[in-house]
C-alpha cells in the first residue's frame, strides 16, 4: 500500500511531458521578482542548458521573431526582461500608457488595513525590498505590495545588482492622494509610534 502510494505522489509530480517553454512561462506569469534561470532549473528539475534555451525561445516569441522552424509571429503587449539577473515578463512600452489608463480608470476601492500599513512602511523607508517590508511587518507582503502596484501607488524603482531583488518607491500619484507636494511633508513618524518605540522600527 505504501509502495503504490509513493508510486501515485511521483507520478502526479512528474510534469516533464509538458512543454518546458510553457512551463517557463506560467511561473513567470506570477512571479513578482525577476527568475534566475539556475532557479527556474531546479524548480522544474530540468537542465539548465535547457532552460536558457526555452527563456530565449520565450523572448523571441514575445518580440515576434521566428523560433526554430516556426515562422514569425505578432509581437505580443508584453516582452520577457532580464533584469538584475533574471527574467520577469513586463509591458511592453509602447503599451504601457494603456496599461496605466486601465489601471487609473478602475472603480476605487478603500484600502485595507494589511495595505495602509504596507504602504506606510514603504513610504517612510523607500526604496525597499518586499522582503524588508516583510520582515518589519512579519506578515507576507506579496498580494499586498502588488495591490499596491496595480492602485499606481508604489512602483519598481530599481533591481538589486546582485541578488535581483526589486526596490519599491511610492509614486506622484500617492502625493496627489495624500495632498502633499514631496515626501518631505510627511508627519514624523515618531509621535505616532508607541511609547518607547523608535523610529526605526518601523
Amino acid at each position: 500500500m505504501h509502495e503504490t502510494a509513493e508510486a501515485g505522489e511521483q507520478a502526479v509530480a512528474d510534469r516533464s511531458h509538458l512543454p518546458l517553454e510553457r512551463r517557463i512561462e506560467a511561473i513567470l506569469m506570477v512571479a513578482d521578482e525577476p527568475q534566475g534561470a539556475v532557479h527556474l532549473a531546479t524548480s522544474l528539475r530540468a537542465p539548465v542548458t535547457a532552460v536558457k534555451a526555452a527563456i530565449e525561445a520565450l523572448r523571441a516569441d514575445y518580440d515576434g521573431e521566428a523560433v526554430g522552424d516556426r515562422a514569425p509571429g505578432p509581437e505580443r503587449g508584453f516582452e520577457l526582461r532580464e533584469v538584475g539577473g533574471g527574467w520577469r515578463i513586463y509591458v511592453r512600452e509602447a503599451y504601457d500608457a494603456d496599461a496605466a489608463d486601465f489601471v487609473l480608470t478602475q472603480t476605487p476601492t478603500r484600502l485595507s488595513q494589511a495595505a495602509l500599513e504596507t504602504l506606510a512602511v514603504i513610504a517612510y523607508k523607500q526604496p525597499i525590498t518586499r522582503g524588508a517590508v516583510a520582515a518589519i511587518r512579519a506578515v507576507n507582503v506579496d498580494s499586498v505590495v502588488r495591490t499596491l502596484l496595480g492602485r499606481g501607488l508604489v512602483r519598481e524603482a530599481f533591481a538589486d545588482a546582485e541578488t535581483g531583488a526589486i526596490h519599491y518607491e511610492t509614486t506622484e500619484l500617492l502625493l496627489t492622494q495624500l495632498g502633499l507636494n514631496s515626501l518631505e511633508e510627511l508627519p514624523p513618524i515618531s509621535p505616532l509610534l508607541p511609547d518607547g518605540e523608535e523610529e526605526t522600527s518601523l
